[in-house]
């Protein structure tokens, strides 16, 4: 039985020759590289450029950062500005004797003397009024479900309501006789 061998080049643990492309030759990295002469004035030049990049990159950095807290300086004293104007003409309104009038009756409901004031509790629109509701059944029914499930999902639906239902406090009863007794 004849003993075969692989190639001297996959034996020596090397990666086969590649043939090149037609068309291509294969580039020779080392005769390239021994083609570039460097002077020293080249390098020297290498040198200073490298440097000046070492030494403006820290610093255009630092003039970006500068800039933007500028830009927001500036942006904040837009605001500041602009605060001041408004309490300026808050200021203003306030030296009018009529707006402070207004005021007065509006927030803590002054009135002239000899005046009436009317003071509507009820002034929801008519979409917002509670609907009507059926009257109260003299009989008992069972539960259909959990007490404590029905409070916990009342509380939680009053919370997440984005209207509020106005509290009758003080409205007499039309039915006296419904309500039943403690």
């Amino acid at each position: 039985m004849a003993k075969t061998t692989a190639p001297p080049s996959r034996a020596a643990g090397g990666s086969p020759r590649r043939r090149p492309v037609a068309g291509r030759r294969p580039v020779d990295v080392r005769a390239w590289l021994g083609g570039i002469r460097l002077s020293g004035f080249m390098v020297i030049m290498m040198g200073l450029v490298v440097l000046a990049a070492f030494v403006l990159v820290p610093t255009i950095g630092t003039y970006v950062e500068q800039r933007q807290k500028v830009a927001a300086l500036e942006a904040a004293v837009q605001l500041s500005r602009d605060q001041v104007a408004e309490l300026e003409s808050q200021r203003e309104r306030w030296e009018d004797p009529a707006y402070i009038t207004t005021q007065a009756r509006e927030r803590l409901y002054y009135v002239k003397p000899g005046e009436v004031v009317y003071l509507v509790d009820d002034d929801l629109p008519p979409e917002l009024e509670p609907q009507e509701q059926q009257p109260v059944s003299d009989e008992l029914e069972a539960a259909h479900s959990d007490w404590m499930s029905k409070i916990v999902r009342s509380v939680t639906e009053a919370g997440l309501a984005q209207t509020v239902a106005p509290l009758m406090v003080g409205v007499p009863d039309p039915d006296p006789s419904s309500t039943p007794a403690p």
